[in-house]
């Protein structure tokens, strides 16, 4: 592997290293995202909690939003480097780089199990096999735990450039082909492929049934599955895109290439305001369990 050419991005930074430009816009969104993820988050697992019987959809959501609570939660500490604030330690920014990646990819995985197991009880609501496959919901997310905070520690820890400090260090893990290659199949294209060719086959069976409400849960299913993917790929398509184009090219990455990047990651975190609105709020389970909070 060739040297890492990084421009020296000086119209970017403060004599501290923090972006001038680009500090309100992250301050902004990332308060933004806090707040709102926070509160969203937490009242989605008080709901969760309380649900006397919890489906195993529920078992997929409460996990998510775990995930999300915890990444919302670490988002003051880039909302106080970002303001330009000196003395955020470095192994600090690393935890916090972890919890990014562990959250961005334990959704992605976790979404592509909500949308997989969603179509397979449609299609499928009669296959024993299924029903014992969709039992094991549990387990699953505890995979998907151990899987992407076991990957996340090496890949993020130890592997940030020394010329730009805290959030603004070049991700030099988007120099190693391995970790590039299992990144771009396993952690985005898989489940990708997953959640399409799930949601086409959800869609198909919707289609193809004969109830009454054949028509309006067609449409409303056609609304639900548009919601998700779009959210799914607005907030974690441009973060890939961007890797990709880091990896291509890393021996002269511009400054323009190295905002991008910066920029995407604080895109990525928006999905943990948006994953309540698209996955809880709009399921019946939730919506009727809502009242009973007040009793």
């Amino acid at each position: 592997m060739g040297m890492i050419g990084v421009m020296n991005c000086s119209h970017m930074q403060r004599p501290n290293g923090t972006e001038r430009g680009a500090e309100p816009v992250f301050v902004s969104v990332y308060a933004l995202v806090s707040v709102a993820g926070i509160a969203l988050n937490l009242f989605a697992l008080v709901v969760f909690i309380r649900l006397k019987f919890r489906s195993l959809t529920v078992v997929y959501m409460t996990n998510l939003a775990l995930a999300d609570l915890l990444l919302d939660c670490t988002l003051p500490v880039r909302i106080y480097y970002h303001l330009g604030y000196d003395g955020v330690p470095q192994k600090l920014c690393e935890v916090m780089g972890v919890a990014l990646l562990v959250n961005m990819y334990g959704s992605i995985l976790l979404l592509s199990c909500m949308s997989l197991d969603r179509c397979v009880a449609v299609c499928f609501p009669m296959s024993l096999c299924v029903r014992e496959a969709r039992k094991k919901a549990g387990w699953i997310c505890c995979g998907v735990w151990v899987l992407t905070v076991g990957t996340s520690l090496p890949m993020y820890f130890g592997s940030t450039s020394a010329q730009v400090k805290c959030f603004h260090s070049f991700p030099v893990y988007a120099t190693q082909t391995a970790v590039m290659a299992s990144t771009l199949t396993v952690g985005f294209g898989i489940p990708l492929t997953v959640m399409l060719v799930s949601s086409w086959g959800l869609l198909r069976a919707i289609a193809c049934s004969h109830a009454a409400q054949t028509e309006l849960d067609g449409r409303k299913a056609q609304r639900m599955v548009a919601t998700n993917m779009i959210i799914f790929l607005s907030c974690f398509l441009p973060y890939h895109l961007t890797l990709w184009i880091l990896y291509l090219n890393q021996d002269s990455i511009s400054c323009l290439q190295l905002r991008a990047f910066h920029y995407s990651l604080m895109v990525a975190c928006v999905n943990t305001m948006l994953d309540p609105l698209a996955y809880y709020f709009i399921t019946e389970t939730f919506r009727k369990k809502v009242p009973a909070l007040n009793t």
